[in-house]
């Protein structure tokens, strides 16, 4: 019986040890797909992670608790496999609940440092910024800084504390930590914010991830900078994220729009894009230009003793005037930091009239109680603000002010205290609000600060008028920003956006959209704006089926200096009649910049005009009597009317302004 027993347990020890050699086996297996290998690797390890059991993940978390990090060792391999295993929970919310027990779990067992902050920080990627802080006890604190309990905090309030925090931090584990936080509040502040770090080599690859995560995720995050900063993050989304992100941010970069997004108006270093103050609107409209150039250029002298930037913070020293954007706006969105001192006045004036208050709400003989953010200079429409949302003097404050028409709306620290209200004309009453003007901080003989000052245009919502010198030569207008009621075909691939037609593969594979009316002879004018390597034609003379190419004749928009393109034949370059008539190549604007082009045909005389310089001459006949220049059939050459119209291929293009005359 004994020997039975023993044989038995013999059995068992060697067959726990079987189990266990195939499941440290079957997680070497998987992390050998790490780091950031072939994307279908990845993803084949993140579904076999999905499936593990106990065992597998008891196995793989005592990897973080090796000794050995170096570039070929397991550790390093499972602190990539965790981190993408993570960032495909986060974006699954089925998985999301399970990934945090399983780290939660986990957290508690670990022994290493190393482990105990590495998978904090990925509960972060999932968790809310409270639970992260309760797990954050055994780490190095972090210095609060008058800091309120993370639940009572609204999302801009948070980011206001947070950025207090980075300046404290003291190491890079506390800044990535700080990061993870602000990870977990959408908006263009924390996006601003975190793109501040991509400079920041220690914490560079956190900072791409986040701001990667929050634009996918925010589709009013775009212009200009937001591409710039995005662009800058492509190349730092290093290991696991870059299988996971990349692609995705390669694809948002190549239908991201160029315009209408926020820009900065501060950089933090100096007075730029900023200008003294020079009496009110009504004044200033009613002197001469060379009066006005030497009033300005006073101004401008002065102010420079009045505002300083100091440790990357716009500061009024308490004496002059107002300091005033250079720019004239008319609709807008605006975020603004700001921070006054005891008995502090100030404002933001809108379109050159004042204002939205900043005040000390102690100073109760003022009527200050009532709270900073309202319109104070209304007579008629209510100035005071619905609430009290003040921080403590000397705290930051947050200002996001929308101006739509004469209406004002205005949230302090993410609470509304002013609700689309009337902004009064404080320099003739009898006169509604300018229609654009500049925007003044206001100079109100204390105190004031200013930080991450933002602003975005909005686009108008009325119809798009052309000159009334084109007017008086005979065009007319095919697209008035508003719809496409002139235009037929893929209306699905071509929408309207932001006063533009935006060519939309995603819902309709671009294809072709046609003028409603045939032309002959005409002139032919618009604005097209490319995205990097896009491609698209005008289509000239085309009937409302087949390869306008050749069954019409196609004036190639292309953006031909992509690295794609190099090896193109001269007949493919932009503006070329596609085919037949080649253009000179070196007249487009650099990507995402607005282009302006001309196409004129009468008989069989072709001109493209781009830019002011013309690109393509030549007489259609004349060019194909011997036959075209890609040795193809082109019927189209022959037809002498037909559709204007859009030939997509695939890519996102921006055209708007498009007018005609007939000739």
């Amino acid at each position: 019986m004994k020997k039975i027993f023993y044989l038995l347990l013999i059995l068992l020890v060697s067959g726990n040890d079987i189990i266990a050699q195939q499941t440290d086996n079957s997680v070497t297996t998987t992390l050998s797909a790490f780091p950031y290998q072939q994307h279908s690797q990845i993803d084949r390890a993140i579904s076999s992670m999905s499936h593990w059991g106990t065992t597998e993940w008891k196995a793989f978390f005592s990897l973080l608790d090796q000794e050995q990090l170096d570039k070929d060792s397991l550790k390093l391999k499972a602190t990539y496999a965790l981190n993408a295993y993570v960032n495909a929970a986060s974006l699954n919310a089925s998985q999301t609940a399970s990934t945090k027990k399983l780290l939660n779990k986990q957290l508690k067992k670990v022994k290493t440092e190393y482990g105990k902050i590495f998978i904090t920080t990925q509960l972060a990627l999932l968790t809310d910024a409270a639970i992260v802080d309760a797990r954050n006890k055994a780490l190095p604190a972090v210095p609060v800084y008058n800091a309120p309990t993370a639940s009572k905090l609204n999302g801009v309030q948070e980011l206001l504390h947070l950025q207090d925090e980075m300046e404290l931090a003291k190491n890079p584990i506390q800044q990535k930590r700080i990061l993870a936080q602000v990870a977990h509040i959408p908006g263009y502040g924390s996006f601003a914010f975190v793109s501040k770090f991509l400079s920041n080599e220690a914490i560079n690859n956190d900072a791409a991830s986040i701001i990667t995560r929050l634009a996918l995720a925010d589709a009013s995050i775009k212009g200009a900078t937001a591409r710039a900063a995005l662009e800058t993050a492509l190349p730092l989304i290093k290991g696991v994220d870059s299988a996971i992100l990349v692609n995705e941010l390669k694809a948002h970069l190549k239908k991201l729009p160029y315009d209408n997004g926020f820009v900065s108006l501060f950089n933090g270093k100096d007075l730029t894009g900023w200008k003294g103050l020079v009496g009110n609107p009504v004044y200033r409209s009613k002197q001469s230009d060379s009066a006005m150039q030497a009033l300005q250029a006073k101004a401008d002298e002065k102010i420079k003793t009045d505002w300083v930037v100091k440790d990357g913070i716009l500061v009024f020293t308490g004496h002059g005037d107002n300091l005033c954007t250079q720019k004239k706006y008319g609709d807008f969105e605006m975020y603004v930091d700001w921070k006054i001192t005891a008995q502090g006045d100030a404002g933001i004036y809108l379109r050159g009239s004042p204002q939205v208050q900043i005040w000390d709400t102690s100073r109760h003989e003022v009527g200050a109680q009532v709270g900073s953010g309202g319109l104070y200079n209304n007579q008629k429409n209510k100035s005071t603000p619905l609430v009290v949302a003040d921080n403590k003097i000397g705290e930051w404050n947050n200002f996001h002010i929308i101006m739509k028409g004469d209406k004002v709306t205005v949230y302090l620290n993410g609470v509304l205290v002013t609700d689309n209200i009337t902004l009064e004309n404080y320099w003739d009453r009898a006169l509604p609000i300018f229609e654009k003007e500049q925007i003044e901080l206001q100079a109100h003989g204390t105190y004031v600060a200013y930080r991450n000052i933002y602003i975005k245009e909005i686009p108008s919502n009325q119809p798009v008028q052309i000159s009334d010198t084109e007017k008086k030569e005979g065009f007319v207008s095919l697209f008035d920003g508003l719809n496409l009621d002139q235009w037929r075909g893929n209306k699905t691939g071509y929408i309207v956006e932001d006063g533009a037609v935006v060519v939309n593969p995603e819902d309709g594979s671009g294809g072709n959209l046609y003028t409603n009316n045939e032309y002959a002879n005409f002139v032919y004018r618009f604005e097209f704006q490319l995205t990097p390597g896009a491609n698209n034609g005008i289509g000239i003379h085309a009937p409302p089926a087949g390869d306008a190419a050749y069954v019409g004749m196609e004036i190639q928009v292309l953006d031909n200096e992509a690295p794609i393109y190099k090896d193109l034949h001269v007949y493919q370059y932009h503006g070329s009649v596609y085919g037949v008539i080649p253009a000179k190549r070196g007249y487009l604007l650099p990507t995402g910049e607005w282009n302006q082009e001309e196409i004129m045909i009468n008989g069989s005389k072709i001109k493209v005009t781009l830019n002011g310089t013309v690109i393509t001459e030549g007489d259609i006949k004349e060019a194909s009597k011997n036959g075209t220049l890609d040795h193809k059939e082109h019927p189209g050459l022959t037809r002498t009317t037909g559709h204007i119209g859009f030939l997509g291929h695939g890519d996102v293009v921006r055209f708007k302004n498009m007018r005609v005359k007939n000739l």
